[in-house]
């Protein structure tokens, strides 16, 4: 099973992520939402294992820059649209490895996981 790190390029977070990945000897597949976007299955797959909530950034930027009207009344059909439409309002990294999702970057859970 491959392990996946998505994400976007310019993201400190995801540097992190990095990092770690290569000083624990931990092979990985780089998928660039920014770059390369996200498929609805995939979301569909991730929103189903954490719930929108988890995977919606709204402390970015580009959540941040949204009209309010936008930003009211959010529910997994409404989130799942605007992180489609915006794949940097994915919160990031993901990480897809040994059949988990792990959001966010935390050196605790990545060592738990490949410990």
């Amino acid at each position: 099973m491959t392990t996946t790190l998505y994400g976007i390029r310019n993201c400190d977070t995801m540097k992190k992520a990095w990092t770690w990945l290569d000083q624990h000897g931990v092979a990985y597949a780089f998928h660039d939402y920014k770059k390369d976007g996200i498929d609805r299955a995939t979301l569909e797959g991730w929103v189903e294992a954490v719930g929108w909530e988890v995977l919606l950034n709204r402390a970015g930027t580009t959540f941040r820059k949204l009209p309010d009207g936008e930003k009211q009344g959010l529910d997994a059909a409404k989130a799942m649209a605007l992180m489609l439409a915006q794949p940097s309002m994915i919160k990031r990294p993901v990480l897809a490895a040994k059949g988990k999702l792990t959001v966010g970057f935390r050196p605790e859970a990545y060592a738990a996981l490949f410990g």
